[in-house]
């Protein structure tokens, strides 16, 4: 069995890749947004001049693009049963502005409801309650999805805070 040699003081030193190397690696695996790849470049030790360079070079290039990015978390999202106000708050922090996800969101058909819904019914069954805490307990759950206050009430009945809900 062989056995791996390490490095030693007279082996040739591989060149480090260049940020936009780095980040090209980046998106062959996955859509990026624009602020998440300048914080994994920031922490591969990239300087910031070197990596706004690369980062403007792959926007140019097409090959990052933070609207294409937000499409493909949207529907990721929408088929893992989240809501828009979880949607909302994650293209948020990606760094996507206020216009851009209303239109986002706004452009996407989904039956919020229905979605809520399904939610529901794949975690607790079919079988409703009368229960109040168990309400309670099914509208946190939604909730915690990031549907709306309204949505939730209307599914579980429930007393919900509406002061979460931002139009």
């Amino acid at each position: 069995m062989a056995m791996k040699k390490r490095p030693g003081p007279t082996d040739p030193v591989k060149p480090r890749r260049s940020a936009y190397d780095k980040a090209l690696g980046l998106l062959a695996r996955r859509e990026h947004s624009r602020k998440e790849l300048k914080t994994k470049l920031r922490q591969g030790g990239y300087e910031g001049e070197e990596t706004v360079a690369a980062l403007d070079r792959l926007g140019e290039q097409h090959y990052q693009d933070d609207d294409r990015f937000a499409e493909v978390l949207l529907r990721s999202r929408i088929a893992q049963g989240y809501g828009p106000l979880r949607l909302r708050l994650e293209l948020k922090s990606h760094g996507l502005n206020d216009a851009r996800i209303r239109a986002l969101l706004d452009a996407v058909e989904v039956d919020w409801v229905g979605a809520a819904a399904a939610q529901l019914r794949r975690r607790y069954g079919r079988a409703g309650t009368a229960d109040p805490a168990e309400r309670a307990r099914r509208a946190q759950f939604l909730l915690r999805r990031g549907f709306a206050a309204a949505t939730v009430r209307s599914l579980t009945h429930a007393e919900v805070d509406d002061a979460d809900d931002i139009p």
